[in-house]
């Protein structure tokens, strides 16, 4: 059957195994998955809130994967991922650095079940320095990197950006570039490695163009006082007569232009854009403004119009944007509407290939497919090293 055809993706024919965890890990095998992995995730055996206690519908990281339930712990248990990842291209943990050695699964004991195997570790500081193994979390992370200070208006505190710098941007992407990195690798070298994804480390780089501008002098060490902070008034969101906001970000002088047209402010007032001792008097004409109309009025207005303006929308509101719909940038599955597959392939179109699932729902189909008969598989179930159906 042709690989075009929809749903297989272009990671088809690529077998992950993944130990369950909370977060950027697998939020990282959410990703493979989408783009056409096999992913198998090993659950734990007992029941939480990350591995299907709550309504499986709603678990949107968890998608795309057939799940065993397992006691990893045990020797049985341990037995059995390894014998996952012998099948396997790509092996992905979230644990603290130390735990898998100590259960048995660390890189050596999968290395000599499988020699190509790409071993992919997520943790928040890394698999060493001094804070390698305490705890912590994407603030935490994103703290360190220069993020959290960076962000935030003028005069006030670190704005918190969600946890979306570390455990996401910093950490899951990371990990998912560095896998795929090493497994394009080992079809050269025939070897497989460690991938070492530390959410602090994915964090500091994403703020590379934010530490050459300062490297440079162009970037204040301060918040809310920069281009592409919120100082730039033309860069910057505003509320609306309706309590909403609108987001401008008419950076270009051609653009910034159009905004002040469209404003039906004074067009001299283009010659100051980047004349930081008017910034403040700008902002508050622009807020000024801005208030005088409803976002949905602002909408109409700068429909069509390349100037940079758009509704700064809600929850509840972005799946009913037409350009969201357009581009089928949600799907929906069992009756639940969640991001689609991203980014899109013109030969290998991705789809959600299974959700919903809960923990250990796949167990019995896969200890037959490691071999396993039914009394053996009745047995480890008698002594709770696997669980699920």
């Amino acid at each position: 059957m042709s690989r075009e055809r929809a749903g297989v993706g272009p990671l088809d024919g690529v077998r992950v195994v993944e130990l369950g965890a909370i977060g950027p890990a697998p939020y990282a095998c959410m990703l493979l998955s989408d783009l056409g992995a096999k992913v198998t995730r090993v659950d734990r055996t007992e029941a939480d809130l990350f591995s299907g206690a709550g309504d499986p519908r709603y678990d949107f990281l968890l998608r795309g994967r057939e799940r065993i339930a397992v006691d990893v712990k045990s020797d049985a248990g341990r037995e059995i991922l390894l014998e996952l990842v012998t099948d396997a291209e790509i092996f992905i943990e979230g644990l603290r650095p130390g735990v898998a050695e100590r259960l048995g699964i660390g890189p050596e004991p999968c290395f000599q079940r499988n020699s190509r195997l790409v071993y992919g570790r997520m943790t928040g500081w890394g698999q060493t320095g001094p804070l390698a193994s305490t705890a912590g979390h994407d603030i935490n992370y994103i703290a360190l990197s220069g993020a959290l200070h960076a962000i935030g208006i003028a005069g006030g505190p670190p704005t918190v950006p969600l946890n979306l710098l570390g455990d996401f941007g910093g950490g899951a992407v990371f990990l998912v570039v560095g896998v795929l990195a090493a497994l394009l690798e080992s079809h050269t070298s025939g070897r497989g490695q460690v991938v070492d994804a530390a959410m602090l480390d994915g964090a500091t780089s994403l703020m590379s163009a934010v530490f050459a501008a300062f490297a440079s002098g162009f970037w204040r060490d301060e918040r809310g006082c920069n281009l592409l902070d919120g100082g730039a008034p033309f860069y910057s969101v505003y509320e609306t007569a309706d309590g909403r906001h609108i987001a401008v970000g008419a950076i270009e002088p051609k653009f910034f232009a159009r905004l002040l047209e469209t404003m039906g402010l004074d067009p001299s007032l283009a010659v100051a854009q980047f004349d930081g001792a008017r910034w403040e008097e700008m902002r508050d004409l622009f807020a000024r403004v801005f208030r005088e109309r409803s976002r949905d009025e602002w909408c109409e207005i700068f429909d069509g119009i390349d100037a940079c303006v758009s509704p700064v929308l809600s929850l509840a509101e972005v799946g009913d944007h037409e350009h969201i719909r357009a581009r089928g940038v949600f799907e929906s599955v069992h009756g639940v509407a969640q991001p689609a597959p991203a980014p899109r392939f013109s030969r290998t179109p991705t789809k959600i290939a299974r959700a919903g699932v809960p923990s250990g729902s796949d167990t019995s189909r896969i200890l037959e497919r490691l071999g396993y008969t039914t009394t053996e598989i009745a047995a480890l179930r008698f002594a709770a090293v696997v669980g699920g159906t």
